[in-house]
C-alpha cells in the first residue's frame, strides 16, 4: 500500500508491504509491536527500535508522533485519498480569498479593518459578541479588504457575511 505523508512541509512517498517499507529508493526492514495497555508501538528500522505515541486528531490521516522524545506533526494519506484532497484544496485555492462570516448569531463589538486594507491569513477583523463571550473573528486568507457589510452594534445571524475580501 501507498501512502503519501507530509512532515515539517516535506512531501514523501512511502510503500508498506508486508514487513518491508520503501521511501523514495531506500528499503527498510520494518517490524510493528504495541506495548499492551499503553499508547505507546515499538518499530523496529532495519536494526533500530523506535518508541512512538501517535495521536490522531484533526482531520482523516492528521497525527501527533512523539518518536524518541522528538513530536512531530505528519499527515499521512493513501495515495487516492491524498489526490483528492490535493484537487479539491486546489479548487478551493484558486476560488479568491475566502469572506469572513458569522459563526454563530452575535452582536458585532468592534471593526478592525476599513475598505482597501490589506490583511493576512489569521489576522483579526472583527470583534463579535455572542453566548456573552467576545469573540475575535480572523481572515482564513490574505487579501484586500473590498467591503465591511456591518458595524459595531449591529445583531447578525449565523453564516452572514461580515467581510469581502479579493
Amino acid at each position: 500500500m501507498k501512502y503519501i505523508v507530509d512532515i515539517n512541509g516535506e512531501r514523501l512517498e512511502v510503500e508498506l508491504d508486508g514487513e518491508t517499507a520503501r521511501i523514495g529508493e531506500a528499503s527498510y526492514a520494518v517490524h510493528l509491536s504495541d506495548v499492551e495497555g499503553t499508547p505507546v508501538h515499538l518499530v523496529g528500522i532495519d536494526d533500530r527500535v523506535h518508541r512512538v505515541v501517535a495521536q490522531r486528531h484533526g482531520e482523516r490521516g492528521q497525527y501527533t508522533l512523539r518518536l524518541d522524545g522528538w513530536r512531530i506533526e505528519a499527515v499521512a494519506l493513501d495515495e487516492r485519498t491524498r489526490a483528492i484532497r490535493d484537487l479539491t484544496a486546489t479548487q478551493a485555492a484558486s476560488a479568491g480569498p475566502a469572506p469572513v462570516t458569522a459563526p454563530m448569531p452575535g452582536m458585532i463589538v468592534r471593526v478592525d479593518v476599513r475598505p482597501g486594507d490589506v490583511v493576512v491569513a489569521g489576522q483579526g477583523v472583527i470583534a463579535m459578541e455572542a453566548m456573552k463571550m467576545e469573540n475575535e473573528l480572523r481572515a482564513t486568507t490574505a487579501g484586500t479588504v473590498e467591503a465591511v457589510l456591518v458595524q459595531p452594534g449591529q445583531a447578525v445571524e449565523k453564516g452572514a457575511v461580515l467581510v469581502v475580501l479579493s
